[in-house]
């Protein structure tokens, strides 16, 4: 697997201060990001977390939506502090508080939540085009502060919006980006719950294999792909977490 150095960056530390992590984001560059990809295609999952692990350490974080808890089982066992955030918008089906609390205990997980104040109105009513950048990007933008990367369990076969998402990239802060599970399918996710006894959103079995906030989230039709139930009937794909 690559290994950089400071050197090999064109970084310097004539200081001798601690760096915000082993490595700052901006140096690496699109040239080395482009390699990476290549390589990553060939690692495991767990390659790749170990790799995000030995560069970022503590200055990484993983986003999760509570779905399942595949990514997260995939990273406690390589990095067991590491640590998770999920954001609380308030519009939370019950049954993904209840899963959020279920993985919380069962990994003992360093798990942060963002909570999203609480709104005279309903955002997802009153302002439906930019409710998710309030209650979803900006409290990812929080979590982030000082972090050098973060993952997500995003995946290329959810929807064709999706399709060409590197494992590895740059998001609109700048950060590092690291999607390990981006060339996994549908049947790689089930097997390793089956495999694993992996924590599942209980919405899984009922219709809903894409779980964001209840107002803006219908069941599947059978043949349709995974976030076809999110924001139906509007042009809108994705709530902005994942743009770069």
């Amino acid at each position: 697997m690559a290994q950089y150095t400071l050197n090999d960056l064109g970084a310097s530390n004539e200081s001798n201060e601690p760096l915000p992590g082993p490595f700052q984001a901006a140096q690496f560059s699109d040239e080395q990001l482009a390699a990476l990809n290549i390589e990553f295609e060939e690692l495991s999952a767990a390659e790749i977390l170990r790799w995000a692990t030995d560069n970022f350490g503590p200055h990484l974080s993983l986003a999760a939506s509570m779905t399942d808890a595949v990514l997260i089982d995939l990273a406690v066992k390589v990095a067991p502090a590491i640590e998770v955030v999920f954001i609380d918008t308030g519009y939370h089906f019950p049954e993904t508080l209840q899963t959020v609390e279920a993985v919380r205990r069962h990994y003992g997980l360093n798990l942060r939540i963002m909570t999203v104040a609480t709104h005279n109105e309903e955002l997802w009513k009153v302002d439906p085009a930019n409710c998710c950048s309030a209650v979803k990007v900006g409290q990812l933008d929080r979590a982030l502060a000082g972090k050098s990367a973060w993952m997500s369990g995003l995946r290329r076969d959810e929807s064709p919006s999706r399709s060409a998402s590197p494992i590895v990239g740059r998001d609109l802060r700048g950060l590092i980006k690291i999607n390990p599970l981006a060339n996994w399918t549908a049947a790689d996710v089930q097997s390793y719950i089956t495999a694993q006894n992996i924590v599942v959103n209980p919405l899984l079995a009922q219709g809903y294999p894409s779980i964001g906030c209840m107002p803006c989230t219908n069941k599947v039709l059978p043949g349709e792909d995974a976030r076809s139930g999110r924001w139906t009937g509007k042009e809108k794909t994705e709530c902005g977490l994942h743009l770069s």
